[in-house]
Formats: structure tokens, sequence, C-alpha cells
């Protein structure tokens, strides 16, 4: 019948006028229970911006023609299995070769559950020449294993020799564009769409609950999940609803011995198949809003996190996003000299008290977003326009202050309740060490991001705790200071040398409320950037010269001119999200699914997630990154440079990062043959981690020669 079937079908090409000239094709290789050959044509889908054909792209496929009962593996084999591979090393004249896997079926047998393929079934690669226009020799070293009761492991060499100048449209080129078609794609041309991918039940037996529409009724549905490692699936429970055009299924998960950590937060792929229908998508893992989701953690993992918190908090001080406010606290020691020991205690404890009052009101947001089922993360203010005019405003004031253009002297009642006025009293302090907490956070300092991590992937009272125990961190100069105050009363008494040191410190605050301005150029406009600093620069002029103004005219002025900064954002249209930002200058934009294909071609690839307002970024970028050793090494070994930028909301990396554990930025990994699962980077990098991750990620592949 097989042989009926082809003889048809050759002859079916040849009538339509594409006749066997054009048909390439290696020789079969036999084995008992399949054979198998490697196909090549020409046409096909277009890849360039012409609407034609890449002149470097080939189309290639490998044939499998299996006996009755005999099936081969899918990418993802399920509970047992190896899929096919394929080793291209010993080819000419080809850049790349990516197999793609058309949908699969289920298979299951003694309570196991794999994914393959059996009968006749062409897989598709994708491949492109070194050197378009010319001859390419193929050599594919291919090993697969079939299985029925038994499975038996096959190996062998396929080699077909392509000509110059492309291949005529055949009979195996309609095969290739068949196998093509069944590759699952977003769920648009199949009429699929996933509605919501959610974890529900039981925290130490999840279930996740997968919602699916479709636009003609489900047949018969079913949903392969390729999750974190050590994470099995079991085949769905489908309920169908909207006369069978909604189809909710549940699946069990199953956590195996080299399975790390808790399921939510990890990054899944989901293929949803209906017949020959089929789509995939990337989620990430989260419970339901309002459920507790965290496993419990005992009680020494619990201690070692809050030291590290507590670790981490204290590092943060001597991060780049903390010294740009230096000079709040600096100033703040300075006025101490000559004062009371008693005073300084207490005024160091205020700033103390800010910096706990502002983690914990992190910390509450941070709950609020979890059980509302969205993303939480360390710094994502700074992703919000409004919160980025608010700052600049409150640093125009500050710096202003500094300069000398004005003093706000608080209401006798107040006053004698904060301890004293013009800055000196408790409130001012403990606002000083609130907002310098705000400043602080688009950092994640050493240990950081592992605390915060563990935090965001577990219940509120863990992140109480650990924000707490970050606050305490970052505090600890100050209640230091606040246990010896010594250190503070020994120095100099205020006096004339004031005037200069103020003026030093308020042009610090001046040029952090620049750096702010141009966060928001990248998150709105240059236009509004610009628009808003002059606003800032009017508000410091109505504050500089307020003495030769009518008495009401200058705070009405200096209201209004605050306001117009404030709200601001709200009247230009905000830019795009920032997943796939970051492309040029030698680097691509973020593609989760890129990834995974460039690795599987055997490349390394270099992921860079960063964001404007992350100062630590800038600086990994300045100090290794983009130094010539990095850029020489990445060069030599081929590395594929991807950055994923966060200044603005983005729920793809958001999810990226959670996979990882992390909430936080920067972050750097680094894939390749010797890590397919990735190589994270420490948040502070230097040349010698990124060329030993580097060289890890590369697995012992040659570095590319020179020119």
């Amino acid at each position: 019948m097989r042989s009926l079937a082809r003889l048809l079908l050759a002859i079916f090409f040849m009538a339509a006028g594409l006749g066997p000239a054009g048909a390439l094709t290696s020789q079969w290789l036999d084995h008992d229970q399949a054979r198998v050959r490697l196909l090549a044509a020409g046409g096909g889908q277009s890849t360039d911006e012409s609407g034609g054909q890449s002149a470097d792209e080939l189309r290639l496929g490998l044939q499998f023609s299996l006996e009755p009962g005999w099936k081969i593996y899918w990418r993802t084999p399920g509970e047992a299995g190896i899929p096919p591979a394929v080793d291209w090393s010993g080819s000419d004249n080809l850049s790349s070769a990516e197999m793609r896997w058309p949908a699969p079926h289920r298979f299951t047998l003694f309570g196991l559950d794999t994914f393959g393929y059996s009968g006749e079934v062409v897989l598709p690669i994708h491949a492109r020449a070194e050197r378009a226009g010319e001859p390419v020799r193929l050599t594919a070293q291919l090993t697969y294993l079939i299985c029925s009761d038994i499975c038996i492991p096959h190996d062998g060499t396929l080699a077909l020799d392509l000509p110059a100048g492309g291949i005529p449209p055949s009979a195996e080129g309609f095969l290739i564009s068949q196998a093509e078609r069944l590759v699952p794609g977003d769920g648009r041309a199949a009429g699929l769409a996933l509605a919501s991918a959610m974890l529900v039940g039981d925290p130490e037996d999840p279930v996740l609950e997968v919602v699916a529409r479709s636009e003609i009724p489900f047949e018969a549905p079913d949903l392969l999940v390729e999750g974190p490692p050590g994470y099995l699936f079991a085949a769905p429970e489908v309920a169908f609803a909207e006369g069978r055009q909604e189809a909710v299924l549940r699946l069990r998960s199953e956590r195996g011995l080299l399975a790390e950590g808790v399921l939510e937060g990890k990054m899944v792929t989901l293929t949803l198949t209906d017949g020959r229908r089929s789509m995939e998508q990337v989620a990430v893992t989260r419970y339901a809003p309002g459920m507790a989701s965290p496993v419990p953690v005992d009680a020494g993992t619990l201690l070692q996190m809050l030291a590290l918190a507590v670790l981490g908090g204290l590092i943060l001080n001597l991060m780049p996003c903390v010294l740009p406010v230096l000079s709040i606290k600096l100033l703040s020691v300075v006025k101490q000299g000559g004062r009371d020991r008693g005073d300084v205690r207490f005024s160091f404890l205020a700033s103390a008290a800010g910096i706990l009052f502002s983690f914990l009101v992190l910390a509450g947001v941070a709950i609020g977003l979890k059980a509302g089922g969205m993303a939480a993360g360390w710094g994502i203010q700074f992703q919000q326009p409004l919160f980025l005019t608010a700052m600049a405003v409150l640093l125009t004031l500050f710096a202003c202050n500094l300069f000398g253009f004005f003093e706000i002297p608080l209401p006798r009642a107040l006053a004698d309740v904060a301890g004293g006025g013009q800055g000196h009293g408790l409130v001012g302090h403990f606002s000083a060490g609130a907002f310098a907490t705000l400043l602080a956070t688009p950092c994640s300092a050493p240990f950081l991001g592992t605390a915060v991590g563990f935090a965001l992937a577990r219940g509120p009272v863990e992140i109480l705790m650990v924000f707490a125990a970050l606050g305490v961190g970052l505090a600890l100069p100050y209640i230091c200071v606040a246990a010896f105050p010594g250190l503070a009363t020994r120095l100099p008494r205020p006096g004339a040398w004031m005037v200069t040191l103020r003026r030093i410190l308020g042009l610090a605050l001046a040029g952090t409320a620049v750096w702010l301005l141009s966060v928001l150029a990248g998150q709105v406009s240059m236009a509004a950037a610009v628009l808003a600093g002059a606003l800032l620069l009017s508000l410091g002029a109505v504050l500089g010269f307020r003495t030769r103004l009518k008495k009401s005219l200058g705070p009405a002025l200096a209201t209004l001119l605050a306001l117009a900064v404030l709200v601001l954002p709200v009247g230009f249209a905000p830019a795009g999200p920032g997943a796939n930002a970051g492309a040029g200058d030698g680097w691509i934009a973020f593609d989760q699914a890129e990834i995974a294909r460039r690795v599987a071609a055997g490349q390394v690839v270099f992921v860079d997630v960063t964001a404007d307002w992350c100062l630590t970024c800038q600086v990994n970028k300045k100090l290794v990154i983009d130094t010539a050793d990095v850029i020489e090494d990445f060069e030599a070994h081929g590395v594929v440079r991807m950055r994923a930028d966060w200044t603005l909301p983005s729920e793809e990396i958001s999810g990226y990062l959670a996979a990882f554990g992390r909430y936080g930025i920067p972050f750097n990994v680094v894939y390749g043959p010797g890590a397919p699962a990735g190589e994270t980077l420490p948040e502070l990098l230097t040349v010698k981690s990124v060329l030993a991750a580097t060289g890890k990620a590369a697995g012992g592949l040659p570095k590319l020669a020179g020119p």
C-alpha cells in the first residue's frame, strides 16, 4: 500500500508538471523496523522582505517510514524515550540546521505517557548555506530510538549533494511543506487560543488548569506540557463549555527527584492539539489570585534567607543606585557635629525607621500584586512614568532647598512633635530614610536577588520577613551611628563651609533628577522629557526668585509647575513594551523561543535583561559587557547577543525572570551546548565571570577562525 501511495503521489506531480527531475533525496537508510532518508526541496515559505526565499535558505526534511506498531519520539519524549538527533559537522558549506517538530501524538503503554510519531512522518529542517549560490554537501550522522513493546537504537549516515543555483519544486517539497504546516504556531491559523493557564489546588500537589478556545467545536483536544527539569504532567482531564468551543484542561503534576524548588514561577511550554490542528505557547506557572501558593519552608532555610537579605541590604548601600542619594546621608551626618549625643541617636534611629517603613510598604505592594495575579518585582515602580515625574519633582525641591532657594518652617505644633524644625526634626530624618529607599530600589545587589526571589515565590509572611531584613541591612549604617553617636558628634560644627557643601550636594540631586528624565524619555518620549525638564527649571527659577514676586504668587506658580510635571505623562502616549527592544549595535531583540532554536543549532546565546532605570545594569555594560576583551571573546565563540529591555512592564520578561527565581535586574545568563538550561551570572559582572560562563556554555566548541 505504501509503495502504491508513493507511486500515485509521483504520478500526481508529474501530471502537474512538477516532475522528478527536481527531486533531491539521499539513499534510504534501511532497518528492520523503519527506513529513513534525507529530503531537499526548493520554494516554500518566504523569509526575506521581498517575499521570496532567501538565497542561502535550504528546505530539508528527515522522512521516516515506520513499520506498523513502531514509533519514534518528539523533542520532549515524555516519561521515556530519546528524540532523533543529527550531527551535521561533516557537512560542507552549511551554516546552520534547525529541526522543526510537527505536533506529536500521545502514546500510553504500561502506564507511561510518551510523545512521538508513527507511520509516515517528515521532520522539517530549516538550514542555511554559508555561501549562497554554491553547492552544498550534506552529511547527517543520525541517531534515533524506535520503540514498540521493546526499544531499539539505530544510527547511520545520510549524504546528499545540493547543486548550486537552487532546487526546483518537487514531490519532496510537497512532503516538507505538509510537515511544516503541522508544526505548531501561535494558533491563529488553526483557530486556537489559550485564554489562561494557572495553578490550582494544594501547593504540595498542584494542578495546572488551562482554558483553551476554538473557532470551531473541539473534537479531542490534548495538551502537552514541557516543564522545568524533574516535573511531569499527566494526561489532561477535559471539560467542555460554550458548545465545545471552550475546553478546560486540568493536568496533575508530578515532582521527580531532580526537580528544583516549587512549580510556581517556572516557565512551561504548552502544546495544544486537536486532530491535525495545533498551537504552542510559553507561559509562567502562577496560582489563581488569592490562593496560598507557596510550599512551607523549614526554619533553617528561612533563617539563611533572612541572613542573605540583611547582607544584600547592607551591600545595597554601595550600589550605584544609592550613590545619588549620598548627599542626603552625608548632609544628615555633618549636621550632627557638636550636637547632643541623645539628639544624634534619635535622628539616626528616625532615618532607620524611615528605611524600614519603606521596605514594609514595598512588601505590602508586592503582596497585593501577587494576590491580584499580577507580576511583582524589585524596582518595578521605576517602570511607571508617573512615579518618575513624582521623584523628579521631589529631587528638584530637595536640590532647591540645598541651594538655599527656600526654607519651609514647620508649624509650631508639628515642630514640637518632630523635635525641632528646619530639617533637624525626626520627621525630616524619617523622610530622608524613606526617600533613600525609593531611590535605592532600581539596583539588585549580590544576595539581594536571591532573597527577593525566595520571598516572592512564597507567601505574605515570608515576603514581610525578607523585606524587613532587607530594610535592616540598608539601615545598618544608621543603626551603627545611633549605637555610637560619637562617630557624628566629633565632626566639625556647622558653619560657613556648609554652604559650599550644600551646593555641591544640591548639584548631585539635580543630576539624579536629570537621570530620571532620561529614563522618562525612553518610556514615553524625548519631547515629554524635555518638556518636564523645562517645567522643573521653571520651578527652580520661581523658587529662586520668589522674593521678587508677590507673596502669594510664588507659591501658587511653584505649585502649578509641580502639578504640571506630575501629570505630564498622561498627555503622552507611552512607548511600546520593552520585551522586543534593544536590537541593534550587534544585539538582537529578546525572544525565548529563538534561544532554544539557536542552542539546538549549536550556538551560544548571551542574554542581558536590562532597563534604563537600572544603574547597576549600565555599570555592568560599561565596565564588562562592552569591553574589548568580552566582545572579542563573543566574536570568537560566535555568541548571539540578545537583550531584553525591562524599562517598561513586560509579562514576557517578568515570566522569564520568574522562571529563574529572579524578580529584579540586572540579570544575565549564557546558553549553549554546554549549558542548554542556561548558566546564570552574578548581579555584579566581571570580565572573568563572563568569559568563564561563555566557555562553559560553548561546551568545548572550537573558536571561530579569524579573518
